[in-house]
């Protein structure tokens, strides 16, 4: 009996979709957009919207608390650019950028080489290396500025007090001079400022690469468990050292992880604000000042705002610069896929 019911059950319901489906053809692929919707307006609005806004800014005159949008060209940003406080900013980000990249990635392949040989502890060990990752660039700056405040030679503070205690010579005062290497630096007429490597850097770029270098550690020991030990193993079989195997199999296949590492980390480090503006705000004089720091002081403090606009907008094209190749070469190989 439920066998005959359920054989004419069938029908009627089979009747009734396929009518859904000729009153309704093409619901299903609206469906997708409606979801959609919500997160793209949003991005349009609240993302290339103020994009759009800040650039329109930063064409104008608008340089107090009542908006002036009369259109002036490119003279703020030929204004930023002819400044000394700019210039310093573009060296010092040149600057960081360079020492951050190389020592984040150096020593987070080293960690992630060690702890691939699998070492006793690994897992406390790997603990110890990420947790700077989750702390806050405001809690290092805070940390690092009581780390490296000299003090004086009476009375040191920071790493000094522990240096003195342990009967060795104090550091060179970094955070508190604003010398440039080497000598000063080299200056070119037509800059305002000495081309070289700001001592006053060298904290900062210490307690960023402290903080991020378990980062590309983690990129580095996942992409390292990813290739098959079969591959080293038949290249020692083939008589290749340690060396050799690493050179020419493990480091070539972990191109794609330093790439993606290089454009996080540059991404970072190019948009940095919160850990000098904690650690230094951005002194001595303008040795650490960068970009953000500028932007956020010339908008909010100084009331200049098509200025901050448009260092905002030279701060975008940076980031683009170096973020929009990457993601064409991404869409272009997924698409040759």
């Amino acid at each position: 009996m439920a066998g005959k019911v359920a054989e004419q059950v069938r029908p009627r319901v089979a009747r009734r979709e396929a009518e859904a489906r000729v009153r309704f053809p093409r619901v299903d692929r609206f469906i997708p957009f409606v979801v959609l919707a919500p997160s793209v307006a949003a991005i349009l609005v609240f993302v290339y919207g103020f994009i759009l806004w800040s650039t329109v800014v930063s064409l104008s005159r608008w340089q107090g608390i009542v908006p002036d949008l009369t259109f002036v060209g490119f003279r703020n940003y030929a204004t930023i650019f002819t400044s000394y406080r700019f210039q310093s900013d573009l060296r010092n980000t040149i600057v960081f950028t360079i020492f951050f990249l190389i020592g984040s990635l150096v020593i987070g392949l080293l960690l992630a080489v060690l702890l691939d040989s699998r070492v006793r502890g690994e897992s406390f060990f790997r603990t110890v290396y990420l947790f700077p990752m989750a702390i806050s660039f405001v809690v290092t700056g805070t940390a690092w500025q009581w780390l490296f405040v000299p003090g004086t030679p009476q009375e040191p503070t920071g790493l000094n007090l522990l240096f003195r205690k342990l009967g060795l010579p104090v550091f060179i005062a970094w955070s508190t001079t604003s010398e440039v290497w080497p000598g000063g630096g080299w200056q070119p007429d037509w800059l305002r400022v000495p081309l070289g490597i700001p001592l006053a850097m060298l904290p900062v770029i210490i307690a960023a690469i402290w903080q991020m270098s378990g980062f590309t550690m983690a990129m580095y020991l996942a992409a390292l468990r990813g290739i098959p030990d079969e591959l080293r193993e038949a290249a020692r079989v083939d008589g290749a050292s340690e060396w050799q195997v690493f050179r020419y199999i493990t480091f070539p296949l972990l191109q794609p992880v330093t790439l993606a590492a290089v454009i996080v980390l540059g991404h970072i480090s190019l948009k940095i604000f919160d850990l000098i503006m904690t650690q230094t705000g951005g002194g001595p004089g303008f040795a650490t000042d960068v970009p953000g720091i500028f932007m956020y002081e010339t908008t909010f403090k100084s009331n200049k705002y098509a200025e901050g606009a448009a260092i905002a907008i030279v701060m975008l094209v940076m980031v683009s610069v170096l973020i929009v190749p990457y993601l064409i070469w991404r869409l272009r190989t997924e698409t040759e896929r």
